[in-house]
């Protein structure tokens, strides 16, 4: 793949955004490679000067390994020599040159995305395994946990972003494409939009699940409106907008579809129950609690207006995933799949046994009981989770593994402690997602509301730490409950995701250091 100079000089021109390019007669106008990273350089690189820690002796190393063209928002000495294309926001540029750079790979895939405050995971996970059904497999996948662009080993991997950036998202959609992929699904966060890593894209479908706040800090949104701003984006970038009628703001919500999309191309969705005297237009889908146990979840969705009946999805749906708010997220799926082009019955094949890392994921050991791992991070959740336990695992010793994140959902700690009160044996305080918090004063918070006398308490603030404990200290008949971060491969630290091999694996590796490779079973 290559892009020639002139072709840049013209996409940026187009978009406004060139401010003045500097070309040289004797540099190679043709550039075979892209990238943001000063170690990572080919011959004839066009190179992106971009983000806060950007330092200008990174364009000399890229320099030096073979870059001939740099895009900057000024021009820099260190670039002397090369081709300068000097802009009004690097990331818009570095969005819109990469997609032309692996030859818009987004015209070639049907591209869903989700946004919200929760549950696009589930969402996506849910859509994917559908979609799988329709298409024989060929469905990529953009999301916090993982991202899969093919149907190999090698093409799934760990993502390290909700939404990788732009030049990665592009490269990544590119390698889908030319795998055979036919559809794209993606999660889509709000710092997607805050720093143009989806700029210039535009979604086939695109579904907006929910908003509170979240994410708001020094290092994010500074407040809740610019959060929501963020959000919105998604809806005014997609050619139809499928909205959670139950959603707060969804005044504000739903109008940001209606800038750019047509309201027959709008389709909003809501628990059986639900009314909203206020609401101007029908709900297009309801949805119904059948039955919900600890194994899994029935519920019956209807097509309610005229251009829901249109779309062959009427019917009952089983769930591998537990809880009312799975199917909040699995009726928006299935609306995805309808819109796709998917029927009833596919839909509920494809995702009666979808299963997402981190969600009641379980490790089956020889001598340290039984081990989950699971995304449980408020009351009501660690109540089923530990009764559900307590009630069919003859009465175990229940051993719990939580913390509490910082900057965020303060009111949940005293759950916690009501929870752990209720049913378990004993506990181990950790962190989660301290950011600005010190991670000791939240665990003391709660284990100050812990009854004592019923549960006995250990402060271990090295995570991994306190799952090694917890799993070496269980007995065969006890149970480990890993509660919280789910799959997070990070902590949130002040501001920084910094890694975490996340709990599931951290486990695995625990487990097999005390029992050996192979010893346990999933």
């Amino acid at each position: 793949m290559s892009i020639s100079l002139n072709t840049c000089i013209l996409i940026l021109k187009e978009h406004h955004l060139l401010k003045s390019s500097a070309v040289q007669d004797t540099v190679a106008t043709k550039m075979d490679y892209v990238s943001y990273d000063s170690r990572d350089i080919e011959t004839n690189t066009l190179f992106f000067c971009k983000g806060a820690g950007f330092r200008p002796t990174y364009l000399s190393m890229a320099k030096q390994n073979g870059a001939n063209c740099y895009v900057a928002e000024q021009p820099y000495p260190e670039g002397k020599g090369m081709h300068a294309l000097i802009v009004r926001d690097v990331s818009k540029a570095m969005a819109l040159l990469s997609a032309a750079f692996f030859r818009f790979p987004q015209d070639d895939l049907y591209v869903v995305a989700f946004t919200g405050t929760k549950g696009k995971t589930t969402s996506a996970y849910f859509l994917k395994g559908m979609l799988d059904e329709m298409n024989g497999g060929h469905t990529a996948l953009i999301s916090s946990v993982n991202d899969i662009v093919g149907t190999k080993p090698e093409d799934s991997f760990k993502s390290s972003l909700t939404t990788p950036e732009s030049l990665d998202l592009f490269r990544d959609m590119r390698r889908a494409v030319d795998n055979g992929m036919t559809h794209l699904v993606m999660e889509v966060s709000s710092q997607a939009y805050k720093k143009n890593r989806v700029f210039g894209l535009t979604y086939d479908l695109g579904f907006f699940l929910n908003i509170s706040p979240d994410h708001i800090g020094p290092n994010e949104h500074p407040n809740f409106e610019d959060y929501l701003h963020c959000k919105l984006q998604l809806l005014v970038n997609s050619r139809k907008c499928i909205i959670n009628a139950e959603t707060d703001r969804f005044n504000d919500v739903y109008a940001a579809a209606t800038t750019t999309t047509n309201p027959d191309s709008i389709f909003l969705f809501a628990s059986d129950n639900f009314e909203n005297p206020d609401l101007k237009v029908p709900i297009d889908f309801r949805y119904a609690s059948q039955e919900t146990d600890m194994r899994e979840t029935r519920f019956k969705l209807y097509c309610a207006s005229d251009k829901a009946k249109q779309l062959p999805i009427n019917g009952d749906y089983t769930l591998q995933m537990i809880g009312s708010f799975n199917e909040i997220n699995a009726t928006a799926a299935i609306i995805g799949a309808g819109l796709a082009g998917e029927d009833h019955d596919r839909a509920a094949k494809g995702i009666r046994h979808v299963t997402i890392p981190g969600r009641m994921q379980t490790e089956m050991t020889r001598d340290h009981g039984m081990v989950v791992v699971d995304y449980a991070h408020n009351k009501a959740s660690m109540m089923a989770l530990m009764g559900f336990m307590r009630k069919n695992f003859n009465d175990p010793k229940i051993i719990v593994v939580v913390g509490a994140p910082g900057d965020k959902g303060v009111s949940r700690r005293p759950g916690f402690s009501e929870s752990l009160s209720a049913y378990a044996d004993k506990a181990f305080l950790t962190t989660d997602d301290p950011g600005f918090e010190d991670p000791m004063s939240i665990a003391e918070e709660i284990d100050s509301g812990i009854d004592h006398s019923r549960v006995d308490v250990t402060i271990e603030l090295d995570r991994e730490k306190a799952i090694h404990d917890a799993i070496a200290m269980a007995g065969k008949d006890d149970v480990v409950l890993i509660c919280g971060k789910g799959a997070d491969a990070f902590q949130k630290i002040r501001g920084v995701d910094t890694p975490y091999p996340s709990d599931i694996v951290v486990a695995q590796k625990v487990i097999n250091e005390l029992e050996g490779e192979s010893e346990h079973f999933s």
